[in-house]
């Protein structure tokens, strides 16, 4: 039977560090004078390439880890550090002032070129944004924890995919979307998440840190 609520711990989690409502706007911003098709193509190659990388790290972040030997419990404290410092950027609109600089460079750099595109499926769509350190290390915490089982990975891997599917709807109909949502909801909702996050970066630091002690 599927476990609900590591279902809902995984979609809320996923839904905070990728942040499909605050990676909107970078989209828009990052494919406005494109044709519909190349946008359309931009956000399918976008989820398709995080989806991938992000199950790459699910099922080789252990391996990946024990090459490395660092310790579970060692990844699990850190990666709450570094969800953590994702949730203080979120509140204080950090993260949305990085993402907008970015986008506008970009946006630049493309203008150089007349009558061209830039592919920015890989980066920085796919990667850091969608597939960004956050989500990975939370895949990655989230197999280490309750992925061994059949129904966990089923849980963990229906929150994710929740999340990459709203990312492709919402990146699909950004332009109506952005009208709807108005910058000041969206900057309420990132302030929101921000605390959600901070709330599960400390669990995973406590659980790290619980589990050193304990193996210990």
């Amino acid at each position: 039977m599927l476990d609900i609520a590591l279902l809902t711990a995984s979609f809320v989690t996923f839904f905070v560090v990728i942040d499909p409502i605050g990676v909107a706007p970078i989209f828009a911003a990052l494919t406005e004078g494109s044709t519909p098709a190349h946008r359309r193509m931009m956000a399918i190659k976008s989820v398709a390439i995080a989806t991938g990388v992000l199950i790459m790290f699910a099922f080789g972040g252990e391996w990946l880890l024990g090459a490395l030997h660092i310790s579970l419990d060692a990844f699990r404290a850190a990666g709450g550090v570094l969800l953590f410092l994702i949730a203080l950027e979120m509140i204080f609109e950090r993260r949305t002032e990085r993402r907008e600089e970015r986008a506008d460079k970009m946006a630049h750099d493309d203008e150089s070129i007349p009558g061209t595109h830039e592919d920015i499926s890989v980066f920085p769509m796919a990667i850091p944004m969608l597939a960004g350190p956050g989500a990975i290390a939370s895949i990655m915490l989230f197999m280490s924890g309750d992925g061994g089982t059949l129904t966990g990975q089923l849980a963990i891997f229906g929150g994710l995919l929740a999340n990459l599917l709203m990312c492709l709807v919402i990146f699909l109909a950004v332009g109506p979307l952005m009208k709807l949502i108005g910058d000041t909801l969206a900057a309420m909702i990132t302030r929101i998440l921000g605390v959600i996050l901070a709330a599960l970066a400390a669990q995973f630091i406590f659980d790290g840190i619980s589990g050193a002690l304990l193996g210990g």
